[in-house]
Order: C-alpha cells, then sequence, then structure tokens
C-alpha cells in the first residue's frame, strides 16, 4: 500500500496511511521508506501522507483502498482473515457515498463474496452502487523496476455496479499519466481472475524454462544458449530464464488461490499445480548442485557464501526467496554460511535464525560462493 499512497500523495490528494505496525507507522512519520530504504522523497509526502494506526479517519475518507495481506494457510488454502477483518473495520466507520477498492491479489469472487458482507455488516451502508462504491483493481508494482512505475503502468478495475466502476475509474484516471492507461473489466471476478492469469503465465512459463534447464545439463546441452537461439524467432516466442526458484507474495502464493477456487467448480487446475511443484523443487537442485560441487570436501563442516537474499535483483525485499530455503537446506547438510546482500541486509530463516550480510568479500576465502541474486 505504501506505493500507491505515496503515488496519490505525489498527485495531490491527501492521504491517510492505516497501518496496525506501530514501527512502520513510526518509520513513515519519520519520513523513512521501509521498503526500500534508499527512496528519499518520502519527507517531502508528510504533509499530504499521514500514518496512522486509528480507523476512524474512514470517517473521513471518500475512496477507501484496501492493500492487506493475502497468504496461504499451512494447508495452501487462501487465508482472507486480514481482508474480512480490515472490510468489517471499514464497515463501522464508511459515511455514505464513499468508494472502496481491493487491490489485494486474490481469488475471483473476493470483492462480491467477502468485501461486500463484511462492509454492509457494519449496517451504514447497505445498496451497493447506490449509497456506496465497491471495485476491484489488482496492484501491479514491480519493484526495481527502471521502466514501469504507479503512474505509467496499465491498471485494470472491476466494480460491483457500472457505478462503481465508474467511480473507480475516476481516481486512477487521477493518478495514472493517461487516462487511456486505465481498462474496465466486465465485474469485479473478471479483474480478481486476471490478475491471477497475470501471475499464473509466469509461474508456469518460469518452470517450464526451469526443467528445461535440468533438462540440458543432463544432455551436456547450454540452456542459455538454447534461450538465446529460440530468442531469434520474432515471434511467437517470450523468453524467461531459469533461476533457483521463485519468490515474492504473488508468483508463489497465487496459482494456490485459483486452484482453491476451481475445486468448487468441480475442476482441477493440473497443468497449474504442477507448475508449482517445478519451481518448488528447484531450490532441492540447487542444494544438489552444491553437493557435487564439493563432492571432494563435502557440504559438511563447508563454508558457503550465498550471495542475494532478495527474490529478484534490485530490490531488499526476501520475501518468500529462494534463498530462505536453499540456506536452511545447506544448513540441515551441516555447511556453515555466510551471507553477501548489501540491498537485502539480511536473510531471516523460518527457524528464527538470521543470516547477516557481511561487509565485504574480498580478505575472506570460502569453499564455495552459490550466486542466487545478481543486483
Amino acid at each position: 500500500g505504501l506505493p500507491l499512497a505515496k503515488g496519490l500523495a505525489h498527485r495531490g490528494f491527501s492521504v491517510f496511511g492505516i497501518e496496525e505496525n506501530k514501527d512502520k507507522v513510526r518509520l513513515i512519520g519519520e519520513g523513512r521508506d521501509y521498503i526500500d530504504p534508499h527512496l528519499t522523497d518520502l519527507p517531502e509526502l508528510l504533509q499530504r501522507l499521514k500514518p496512522t494506526t486509528d480507523f476512524s479517519v474512514v470517517n473521513s475518507s471518500q475512496v477507501v483502498i484496501v492493500c492487506v495481506p493475502t497468504p496461504l494457510t499451512k494447508n495452501l488454502e487462501p487465508d482472507i482473515s486480514y481482508v474480512e477483518k480490515v472490510s468489517k473495520a471499514i464497515g463501522a466507520h464508511i459515511q455514505p457515498g464513499t468508494l472502496v477498492i481491493l487491490e489485494s491479489t486474490t481469488y475471483p469472487g473476493t470483492t462480491d463474496e467477502v468485501v461486500r458482507p463484511a462492509v454492509e455488516s457494519g449496517g451504514r451502508v447497505k445498496n451497493v452502487g447506490k449509497d456506496y462504491f465497491l471495485a476491484f483493481s489488482p496492484e501491479r508494482v514491480d519493484p526495481g523496476n527502471p521502466h514501469y512505475n504507479t503512474y505509467n503502468t496499465t491498471k485494470v478495475l472491476g466494480g460491483a455496479t457500472p457505478a462503481c466502476s465508474q467511480a473507480a475509474r475516476a481516481v486512477y484516471e487521477a493518478l495514472l499519466e493517461d487516462p487511456e492507461l486505465v481498462r474496465t473489466a466486465s465485474c469485479t471476478r473478471a479483474a480478481e481472475m486476471e490478475k491471477l492469469f497475470e501471475n499464473i503465465f509466469r509461474s508456469v512459463n518460469i518452470a517450464l524454462v526451469n526443467e528445461l534447464a535440468i533438462l540440458c545439463r543432463s544432455m551436456g546441452l547450454d540452456v542459455w544458449e538454447i534461450i538465446d537461439l529460440a530468442s531469434s524467432k520474432p515471434y511467437g516466442f517470450m523468453p524467461f530464464y531459469p533461476g533457483p526458484g521463485i519468490g515474492g507474495h504473488c508468483i508463489p502464493l497465487d496459482p494456490f488461490y485459483l486452484a482453491w477456487k476451481a475445486r468448487e467448480y468441480d475442476f482441477r487446475t493440473r497443468f497449474i499445480e504442477l507448475a508449482g511443484e517445478l519451481n518448488a523443487l528447484m531450490p532441492r537442485h540447487v542444494v544438489e548442485l552444491c553437493s557435487e560441487a564439493l563432492a571432494h570436501k563435502g557440504l559438511s563442516g563447508a563454508s558457503v557464501l550465498i550471495v542475494g537474499a532478495a527474490y529478484k535483483p534490485n530490490i531488499s525485499d526476501s520475501r518468500e526467496s529462494p534463498a530462505i530455503r536453499i540456506a536452511e537446506l545447506l544448513g540441515k547438510r551441516g555447511a556453515r554460511l555466510s551471507l553477501y546482500d548489501p540491498l537485502a541486509g539480511e536473510l531471516r530463516l523460518r527457524d528464527g535464525q538470521t543470516l547477516l550480510t557481511i561487509s565485504q568479500t574480498g580478505d575472506r576465502t570460502f569453499d564455495l560462493v552459490v550466486l542466487l541474486t545478481v543486483h
């Protein structure tokens, strides 16, 4: 939600940023961007951007945009509890005429089946499209992308009614540099589905190239050469590249959202689920490559430097990074781990252990260096 809040403040809107994490509220109030500490534009926005933990500011807001997490349970099923909790809090303070927009990635039907009844449960509004407005517009933020940002990336939206779509469109037209960048879907479910399709498209193609990379290695072929040659075709091909796995808060999770919803229609998304399984196996494949590289010594007791904790280049975010699983597997094999990533700074493992980045590598020696992220 912070990049969107900053974007709206840049456009002259008065923005309240509701956040239950008091440390994040404090950091924003101090003008410090907790997502990317290297950004320095926040202090100049604080006259228009006010962080708070108080939901009562909804009373004085004409537009409320929800950007809360949508994680998975241990059984790989959608956890919509954050969306439902926030929607009920909005319903307790909403004023007639308010526009509510859900931006959190989720399964088709969430806006109508979860958000709408939760907002209306407060008893302050009842008739969507008349006394309040409701829409879904998936976030499209690509951290570290030097070409596309909040202002020049096409925005898709779908309203609960045509009036809802019109209201949401007015907000995003004011945010984007060109009104033509706003695309209106036929309904909220269509907008929810297209977001999942975006990320599942990437997940499936990443799985394909990862599988090809493993096969090429067995066949004595260079997968990078194969991709380069295939990319010479000017039509019908889009290059994807192999890696140690997938990370971030979208691609590893979104396929499971659709797979879960598909079961409601007695449909199994076999292709999508297989892609998820293949991508999940890549960290283990990387560790096997490490073991082969140290066959003369073995991983147990070996000093291993992991280079890159972030889930993609040129960002500090390590959420769901494949580096986490790779570090855990290496640790179980007895490797002595060090980390170098000046952007991420650290790598938090699921057992509570934290690897802190070393300041430099020139005066140290390692048995093995594992390059995971190229900043």
